[in-house]
């Protein structure tokens, strides 16, 4: 059933599309974790704001990758680029949630007894609102990185597609070690991924995890 012969063969090529895999999947969720913490920044301190951002990232999001992909082509053209701005945009609503729910979800208790030790707003922020907020913020972060492993295989058509060439390429050919290599790979690789931003996440939150032992 499988061709191991096809895969000491084009071991090479794996290698090839599994960075540019990793490229088009880490990059994006860079991006969009920079636009969010600004979208957050802004939605923190008008409130009234939250709204439209989440309805305006939440149609982006919506918007069907192939879709978007052919829109962009006449702006930035056929190339990496162009699934970098697409990957991007599916990460914001994912993240603006997760951010802004996180900081909410701090104990009001815990932001009195930070005024009461004289913390200023700001200070109070970072060093109080920020950390405990983490375990939320990590979780967004991590769905968006899976998410984002699973959309870049459709970046194919831009001649693309990390692991996404091997699935297209082997139901093209029928040829099942293809697909087969495009389809574990893709999951091993979401699978290590959110294995290493849950160890960041315990990095992070030490008390969480001296909590839950």
């Amino acid at each position: 059933m499988i061709d191991w012969g096809w895969i000491g063969r084009n071991g090479g090529q794996i290698l090839d599309r599994t960075w540019q895999h990793l490229y088009l999947t880490l990059v994006p969720v860079a991006l969009g974790i920079l636009i969010a913490l600004g979208l957050t920044a802004i939605a923190l301190r008008w409130r009234r704001s939250y709204g439209p951002i989440t309805v305006v990232s939440g149609i982006l999001y919506t918007i069907p990758s192939l879709a978007l992909f052919a829109f962009l082509i006449p702006i930035v053209g056929l190339n990496a680029t162009n699934a970098i701005i697409a990957l991007t945009s599916y990460t914001i609503l994912i993240l603006v949630r997760n951010f802004v729910a996180g900081i909410d979800g701090v104990p009001e208790a815990t932001l009195e007894a930070a005024d009461g030790m004289g913390y200023t707003r700001r200070a109070r922020f970072w060093r109080m609102e920020v950390p405990l907020a983490m375990p939320v913020i990590i979780a967004g972060i991590r769905i968006a990185t899976v998410t984002t492993v699973g959309l870049v295989t459709v970046s194919v058509i831009l001649g693309l597609g990390g692991y996404g060439f091997f699935i297209y390429r082997g139901f093209q050919a029928r040829q099942i070690t293809q697909t087969l290599v495009g389809l574990v790979l893709s999951i091993l690789l979401a699978t290590l991924l959110d294995l290493g931003f849950v160890g960041l996440g315990r990095v992070l939150t030490p008390w969480a995890r001296e909590r839950s032992e």
